[in-house]
């Protein structure tokens, strides 16, 4: 009895204090404080919101990072101390921020801990690696001024790095934890209405009838369902784990092999990470970083998405005519039965895209308004048994909280690397550095930079993936000459990557334990279907009109050449095209497709890229010319 009350007793503190975290995102958001009379610093609204994520991950998850049935005493007390800290710090932080010059203890009782719990909760929750990485720069600014070379930084003791990481604006309170409590948090919570009003249900079947009767259509109903669910899901793992229990096992039925299954859903799952309008909240933080509006990054990835998106839906289609995959056996209703059932849920969407790119409105109240016109149509329609009602709604606000709180922790820890680098220097010595040992270089330091990213980024979430790569990497490729917005979109892609990438690719492990196949030959064949991922970045970097970085004539043929080029290698790399190809045929689809895409960073490289175009769309005609007079001397024979 005790233990099942002390059970329900946590989970409605958890409950009660994730719904304070919606509520109150909701109140700053309408500025009500203001309206009210209050006057409120932003910090001390991150410092509340930062106390309520602290207290739920320490109630509600145990010391292997797993959630646990009831609290035990150590992290009850962990739970009540980070709670009173952060709720003090709220309150009366602008008499801290007036008193920072004399160092008060007050400050550094806030630092040490925030400081040390934020990074306990990083690896109970976030893993080992963003545990490494931070606390390796921790360690750094410790012994910053005994570093020879480039690298000496400022010296620090732990009392000053505590109270400048765990406190100062520039660190903890920055940035980072600013747009995943103000912004990010009401993208969440619009995602949650959708999916608890039926919205998944409906992108799913949405999906399954514009391809579930095409060739293939079992994969092809994969990357349409986890490129919809992914635009405004906010983990690639997530995606694979919500879409691919339904997904992956229509692949197999199909006919796709296990490694494939799995490879397909996590390269569709993690493509929703890079295309907006959410981009998994990078889209947000890069805006933030950029100074630029939120519609000038939605839009510069709106082209490299679509060619992402492209490479994988053709390849998927390519193999299953290989390997003569049919369409689903499922029975699959009608676009106009599905929109018929579910349109209901093209209001909120359409809400949603004309605040943000008509009306001109902040995101943040643009994924409010969108909300309110999900819970209006939600409570008066259904989708396949799911609607909206009081009970619902209350659970879509605990939901939301507590799903937030692995992105407050992250992103609290990315503002102590932010802060390391403000306070040592260290930011610019890196960037430096880079610079220096690839000279003028630019193909060395992108190959480089992309390197880092990738290892960076392992085991990481995307929010915490972009914050970190946008101070350590992003500077240098800016430094280097390269456009800005092309600069912080190649460190996102490469860090994404990792999502796919061996060692650690965790949405290609993912779908592995669905699949029940190898992982890391689900993340080597996940690398061969997001090949495109690792090329695009390139081509954005030297040609910015990929980017909508231009004159119309630019636009259209960056995009005309890239899309070729694309289209090209990934019939090279299946050896598909009409009938199986000869290695011979693959090699020319993949070298002219390679040789049509405007990278060339050297003069005379553009000149090839307008006739290996056109001789890989003729290669291209050539062969399904053929193939009928194939198929008549097959059957003369």
């Amino acid at each position: 009895m005790s233990t099942q009350g002390g059970r329900n007793a946590n989970d409605w503190m958890i409950a009660a204090l994730a719904s304070c975290m919606c509520v109150v995102c909701i109140l700053w958001n309408v500025e009500a404080p203001t309206r009210l009379g209050f006057a409120i610093m932003t910090q001390q609204y991150m410092a509340f919101q930062l106390g309520l994520a602290l207290t739920i991950a320490y109630l509600r998850y145990g010391f292997d990072g797993q959630q646990k049935a009831r609290i035990g005493w150590l992290d009850g007390v962990i739970a009540l101390t980070a709670f009173v800290v952060l709720m003090y710090t709220a309150w009366d932080f602008p008499w801290l921020l007036k008193e920072q010059a004399y160092r008060p203890w007050q400050i550094t009782l806030v630092g040490a801990v925030v400081t040390l719990t934020v990074m306990e909760g990083i690896r109970r929750r976030a893993g080992l690696m963003l545990f490494g990485i931070v606390g390796a720069f921790l360690v750094y600014a410790l012994f910053a001024d005994k570093i020879p070379g480039r690298l000496i930084g400022k010296e620090l003791s732990p009392e000053r790095l505590v109270q400048y990481v765990g406190f100062d604006p520039s660190a903890v309170f920055s940035t980072p934890l600013a747009v995943g409590t103000i912004i990010v948090l009401l993208f969440v919570f619009f995602g949650q209405l959708l999916f608890a009003a039926g919205g998944g249900a409906f992108f799913t079947d949405l999906a399954m009838a514009a391809t579930g009767r095409a060739r293939g259509g079992s994969a092809k109903i994969s990357v349409v369902a986890s490129a919809l669910f992914g635009s405004i899901s906010g983990s690639a793992v997530s995606n694979v784990v919500t879409t691919g229990v339904v997904t992956i096992p229509l692949m197999q039925r199909g006919g796709y092999s296990r490694k494939d299954s799995g490879a397909i859903e996590a390269v569709a799952s993690t493509g929703g990470q890079l295309t907006p309008p959410i981009m998994g909240a990078a889209a947000f933080l890069m805006a933030e970083f950029l100074d630029v509006s939120y519609m000038t990054v939605a839009s510069a990835a709106l082209l490299p998405a679509a060619l992402y998106y492209l490479s994988v839906f053709m390849q998927v289609d390519l193999i299953a005519g290989r390997d003569q995959i049919t369409s689903t056996e499922q029975d699959v209703l009608s676009v106009r039965q599905v929109i018929a059932a579910g349109w209901h849920f093209i209001l909120p969407f359409g809400v949603l895209l004309a605040g943000l790119f008509w009306w001109r409105m902040d995101p943040e109240d643009s994924a409010l308004l969108a909300s309110v016109a999900i819970v209006f149509v939600g409570f008066l329609r259904g989708y396949r048994g799911q609607r909206l009602d009081m009970k619902t709604l209350g659970k879509v606000f605990v939901d939301t909280g507590t799903s937030m709180v692995d992105l407050i922790h992250v992103v609290a820890a990315a503002g102590f690397v932010i802060g390391v680098l403000n306070i040592t220097g260290l930011g610019f010595a890196l960037t430096l550095v880079l610079v220096d040992a690839v000279g003028s270089n630019v193909i060395l330091l992108l190959m480089i930079s992309a390197a880092i990213c990738i290892i960076l980024g392992m085991g990481m979430p995307t929010s915490g993936v972009y914050v970190l790569l946008a101070a350590l990497v992003a500077p240098s490729l800016v430094q280097a000459g390269i456009d800005p917005i092309a600069a912080h979109l190649f460190i996102l892609y490469f860090g994404m990557m990792s999502m796919i990438t061996p060692p650690v690719a965790l949405a290609a492990f993912a779908a592995a334990t669905i699949t029940k196949a190898d992982p890391l030959g689900t993340g080597i064949a996940a690398m061969r279907i997001g090949w495109a991922a690792f090329i695009i970045p390139f081509v954005f970097v030297a040609s910015p009109a990929l980017l909508l970085n231009g004159t119309a004539a630019e636009i259209a043929t960056v995009g005309v050449l890239s899309t070729i080029g694309v289209c090209a290698v990934t019939v090279g790399i299946v050896g598909f095209w009409g009938r199986v190809l000869n290695p011979v045929l693959r090699a020319m689809f993949t070298l002219l497709g390679l040789f049509a895409l405007p990278m060339g960073f050297l003069p005379f490289a553009q000149a090839f890229h307008v006739p290996a175009a056109a001789l890989a769309v003729a290669l291209a005609i050539g062969l399904l010319l053929r193939k009928p007079r194939l198929a008549e001397d097959e059957s003369a024979v």
